[in-house]
This record gives structure tokens, sequence and C-alpha cells, in this order.
């Protein structure tokens, strides 16, 4: 079976995370600060702060944000859930816009007409590792006084017009699953270039704490406790995870690399098949290809023919199962999920392209340590069931 995604570590990294284990400091601590000092060095931003996952990541930067109750956040129809979730859980309403079926993001000629006196940002979405149309984005949140919160969650590696994604926006956050490109098992990573945002969201991550647990057990002053200046939360990524990830950030460049080039082996093999459209990477844009996904294309863009394409979607993902291929589908249509679809009376034709890509997409197996043959494999199974 060749799976979607496979974490493979080298020996050093398994044995890093031996050196926490055997201090017996655990929880965050310097492991975590090199850890993002690392990360800083490679997205160059001037701030990077450790969560326990990028959904925690995104929920305290919206508190950083000062997001309000009743307010309104643009986000994209098709994306994970949490980039949702963070918003609903803020008190605050998510209105979802429309993607571009070309490049899976949110579609920026359809976001302004989505701005009311309610609305106090946008969180576009780098999915899959292809940053968005920031340009466009910027342009509209100075236009009306928005914040931008990147949700940078497949986004490492990812530039755009020479700038790593994170990086663009005022808060950027990225994850840190077994399914990205460095992984600490769960956690997050927020990046900011605003010490305003840097010193709330450490605050904000630890209780509130204006001192860390670190600080406070190495000090000289025993009898002191830690005040709390904000009502925070517990996201604290653990000492064991922070050295798991810094490890990583030594070849991270090299992740980066090989992950583009076994999408490359692909986007060849699968250039001239008209039954599939490729991830696409225009000029200014570098692909990070935190996964490899397709869509089926259809003739018309309509419900019945999205149905159709769906069944044979799945007919293909069953028949490349067999095959001992592992396929998803991208990722859902957040629209069509029972929550949003109950609260809001959403049905999947309001955002057609996201309700496309939610039906008609298909992710190939891409991950680091991807064996030539089992690539190759892949590739030739997909051609013949095409063909």
């Amino acid at each position: 079976m060749i799976p979607i995604s496979k974490t493979i570590l080298k020996k050093n990294e398994i044995n890093s995370v031996l050196k926490p284990l055997k201090s017996g400091w655990l929880v965050q601590g310097q492991n975590v600060a090199e850890f993002e000092n690392s990360w800083s060095s490679f997205t160059n931003s001037n701030y990077s702060i450790a969560t326990t996952s990028c959904t925690s990541g995104l929920h305290l930067s919206l508190m950083a944000l000062d997001l309000k109750p009743d307010s309104e956040v643009i986000v994209p129809a098709f994306t994970w859930i949490s980039t949702a979730n963070v918003v609903e859980q803020m008190g605050a309403k998510p209105i979802f816009c429309d993607i571009n079926p070309d490049t899976f993001n949110i579609d920026v000629s359809k976001i302004e007409r989505l701005i009311t006196k309610k609305t106090q940002g946008i969180i576009p979405v780098h999915l899959f590792g292809l940053a968005a149309d920031m340009k466009e984005i910027n342009y509209i949140a100075k236009k009306y006084s928005l914040w931008i919160l990147e949700d940078a969650a497949c986004g490492f590696g990812s530039l755009y017009k020479n700038k790593h994604v994170g990086t663009i926006g005022d808060i950027g956050v990225f994850s840190l699953h077994p399914r990205k490109s460095i992984t600490t098992g769960e956690g997050g990573m927020i990046t900011t270039n605003h010490k305003k945002f840097d010193k709330s969201l450490r605050i904000l991550r630890d209780h509130g704490a204006n001192t860390s647990d670190f600080k406070r057990h190495h000090g000289n002053k025993p009898y002191e406790l830690c005040d709390h200046t904000l009502p925070g939360l517990n996201q604290r990524m653990t000492d064991i995870q922070g050295i798991l990830g810094l490890s990583q950030m030594e070849r991270a460049q090299k992740i980066v690399n090989e992950r583009r080039k076994i999408a490359n082996e692909y986007n060849i093999a699968f250039k001239n098949i008209n039954e599939l459209k490729t991830p696409s990477e225009d000029k200014g844009f570098v692909h990070g290809y935190q996964s490899y996904p397709c869509l089926l294309k259809v003739d018309k863009l309509n419900v019945n023919e999205i149905k159709k394409m769906n069944a044979k979607r799945n007919k293909l993902m069953i028949k490349l199962l067999k095959k001992g291929i592992s396929t998803r589908p991208a990722t859902h249509a957040v629209h069509m999920l029972a929550y949003y679809k109950t609260k809001y009376s959403f049905k999947p034709n309001d955002f057609l392209n996201s309700f496309y890509a939610n039906d008609c997409s298909i992710s190939l197996p891409l991950y680091n340590g991807m064996k030539k043959s089992e690539y190759n494999y892949v590739i030739d199974e997909v051609l013949k069931i095409i063909k």
C-alpha cells in the first residue's frame, strides 16, 4: 500500500527527542525557542510563536487581532474546517467566498462584494502549498482597513513574489501535522513582523502570563509568581515537540525541494491528460506542494455535471485503492458540512466552484522519502485507468 502521506524521519531527528527526555525539562523551554528562531530564519519573519496546533494558532491570532463578537470575517468556502471554526468560536460569523478552481484558493474578484460594516478581516488560505493572490488581497484590506490573517497551514516553503507566505499579512499560521513538510506530531507556528502581536501572542498562549515557566524556574526569585495580564489559554508546545521540529529544520530546504521534485514528475507525466487538471504555479509563485491535488474536468460547470463526475472520481479512487494506492479528496467545502449547512441554510451550489472542488478533486500520494518506484507506480496506474 502506498499511503497518501507518510512521515519518514532521519535517525538524528528520532534521537533528538531523547535530549529533553533525559534533561527532565519537557514543557516549553529552550528547544521551543530555538525552533522558533530557526523558523523565523527560514521564513524571514521577525517573530515566530510555537503553539499546540495550527487551529489553536489561528484562534490565538484572532484574539490578538481583537476580533469582536457579531463581526464578520471573509474566508474561502473550500478549506479545512478550522479556518471557519475559529471565527465561530470567537462569536463572529465566517462569510464564505468561493474559490478559483484553477488554484483552489479564494477568488479575489469576489471578496469586495462581501465586505460590510461588520467585516473586520480576511483569512486567505494558501491551500495545498500554493500562495493566494496576496497583492490583490492586501489592496482590498488596505482600502477597507481590514486585517489579514494568513492561514498558511499548508504553506511551508511556499513563496509569493519572493516572500514566504505567512509574512505578507498581519499574522500567519502554519501547521505541523504529520501531513505537512515539517512535523511535530501535532503543533503549529505563528509568524508576524509586528512586535505588538508577538508580545500578546506569547502571553495569550501561556494562560495570559507575563513570564514563562522556563524563565521563572531558572530565575533567582523563587518567591515570585508571574502576573496574568490577559485571559489567555494553554496552547504551549512541549520541548519534546520543539526539538523534533528543530532537528528537521536543518534540512528544511531539502524537504521542500524533494516535494517539488516528486510533484514535477507527476506534472510531466500528466501533462497531456485532458481529463485531469494538475496543480498550477504561475510566475511569481513557488508551490510548496504540501499535497498534490488534481481536479477531474467537467464539460460544463453545473450541478448535474458535477454529480456525474463525482461518480467517476469515486470509481477512480476505488480502482486505485485496489491497486494499493491511497488517495483522498483534496479537502472539503465547508458550506457543505453539517454544522454550517444547517446553521446558515446553505445549498451545495451556493458556492459552485467549491462544490466542484469538493466532489471532483483527488489528491495523489506525495511525501518526503517517497521512492521513485512508488511514484512511478502511481503514475502508471493513474494513466492506465484514465486512458
